[in-house]
């Protein structure tokens, strides 16, 4: 970005900032707690709802527990990064959809017509 137009945007959130009384620090502030709130986030989807583990189970989660789903496959530091340049391993023993219409991929079904 150009120097003239990172200008012109600071100034313009600085007029905004000033209209409705919000100070740099609240915004500091606002980022800290954020952060904060996101360093507790023990468990997140894929849609990125997330849960802190506290508190009443979101409906995420029943749902994807009911559906056989386990709760650490939803942690965020659970599960181990898979090393560069390798596959990462599936483990399909706990696959919930094995034997079902659900665990056979579109190019399974391509061939059997």
């Amino acid at each position: 970005m150009d120097e003239r137009k990172r200008e012109s945007i600071v100034a313009y959130l600085r007029r905004r900032m000033a209209e409705f009384g919000i100070n740099p620090e609240d915004v500091a502030a606002s980022i800290a707690a954020d952060h904060e709130r996101l360093k507790a986030v023990r468990y997140r989807d894929a849609a990125g709802h997330t849960w802190d583990g506290n508190g009443d189970i979101p409906p995420w989660v029943v749902q994807a527990t009911s559906a056989g789903q386990s709760l650490d496959h939803f942690a965020i530091d659970g599960a181990p990064e898979p090393e560069k340049g390798k596959r990462a391993m599936v483990d399909w023993r706990n696959d919930p959809f094995a034997g079902t219409r659900l665990a056979t991929s579109k190019s399974d079904r391509v061939g059997a017509a």
